[in-house]
């Protein structure tokens, strides 16, 4: 599976997760506040994070009724038009260079979701490193398209899509310029339950598309994400936030710093705990052998006398003959006296 580089940061099988931070609509309006939840995810760990582009106008339109109005119970964001949601979680195309240089002084790689045309172009004035697209937006080709003309990293969340339109999505991608693409399975409900992740997708969609894949993760806590790790992703998603009692569009299903921590180290021991299809003992094994058990002397013994199941026993540690030869030991006579504690050696018997 080929090997994707963004900026100094390697994405394969061969390298550590690429947790990706996401700050969606969590800034509240506040500039100062996402620049704080910059550098709290870069203090986690993490290896990039996340912005969304666009507008309350480039999403939707401004009515408050209908198809375009949430009036659902079961939805986090019931009771608001579509317009005034976006309103509220976008993030000011003015803040984009603070947040992207922040990023940029603390280590990490900064870019965005754009979802229209003029986003892109933006996004592309600010010479952004990759680009994400939305499980929502995995269907419009346009944009794809569009995104991909730029030659540059391609991440795309998989949520709702069939294998027919993400067979689409990735070969229009391919089509218009992109070489290095990763998808992410991805469940487009917020948040998301464990049982409804499906994550053995993974490793089928890996085959299936021939590129890396990583999981963009709605459930809460870190179980899900260590979990894929083994199943063979390379990127987690997570979104992100300073503190949910605060409150905010996406506050309910996002991460805390400490979780976030977390995150980045749980997944990078999945990650090294995957090593290669191995059998018998590994170097660091190797002073472990001693301990196994092997066939040892139980009590005082003169020459003449007969191993019996009383004065020879399987024990650790391991010096002696395996203890696959005890059967076959039982009624053998010893050669000489023997010590209480003698391992079991076969110069020590009658022929």
């Amino acid at each position: 599976m080929k090997e994707i580089k963004i900026q100094n940061q390697k994405i394969g099988t061969h390298h550590p997760p690429f947790v990706i931070a996401e700050m969606s609509g969590n800034h509240n309006q506040s500039l100062e506040r996402a620049l704080e939840i910059v550098e709290a995810a870069a203090k986690a760990g993490v290896n990039a994070l996340k912005i969304q582009t666009y507008t309350a106008d480039t999403m939707t339109l401004d009515i408050d009724e209908g198809e375009f109005f949430i009036n659902d119970s079961k939805n986090l964001w019931q009771g608001n038009s579509l317009y005034k949601l976006y309103q509220q979680a976008y993030t000011p195309w003015e803040w984009h260079k603070s947040i992207f240089d922040r990023c940029k002084e603390l280590g990490i790689i900064g870019f965005s979701t754009p979802f229209d045309a003029t986003a892109v172009d933006f996004l592309e004035s600010l010479n952004v490193p990759c680009y994400k697209i939305a499980s929502f937006e995995n269907i419009d080709l346009p944009l794809i398209r569009k995104v991909a003309s730029t030659g540059k990293p391609m991440i795309i969340s998989t949520g709702m899509a069939n294998i027919a339109e993400l067979d689409e999505t990735v070969r229009i991608a391919r089509e218009a310029g992109c070489e290095d693409l990763i998808l992410l399975k991805c469940t487009s409900t917020y948040p998301a339950t464990p049982e409804n992740t499906n994550l053995l997708t993974i490793p089928h969609m890996r085959d299936l598309f021939n590129v890396q894949v990583g999981l963009s993760d709605h459930t809460m806590g870190i179980g899900v994400a260590v979990a894929s790790v083994a199943l063979g992703a390379t990127v987690i998603e997570k979104h992100f936030t300073l503190c949910r009692a605060d409150g905010g569009v996406d506050a309910a299903f996002s991460m805390e710093p400490a979780e976030m921590e977390q995150l980045v180290i749980e997944t990078e021991r999945a990650w090294q705990g995957l090593g290669n299809i191995s059998y018998g003992a590994t170097e660091a094994e190797k002073g472990s052998l001693v301990f196994r058990r092997s066939l040892y002397v139980a009590q005082d013994m003169k020459a003449g006398d007969i191993f019996t199941p009383e004065n020879l026993r399987a024990i650790r540690p391991g010096l002696g003959l395996p203890p696959k030869y005890y059967q076959g030991l039982l009624g053998k006579k010893v050669t000489k006296n023997l010590k209480k504690g003698t391992p079991v050696e076969w110069d020590i018997l009658l022929e």
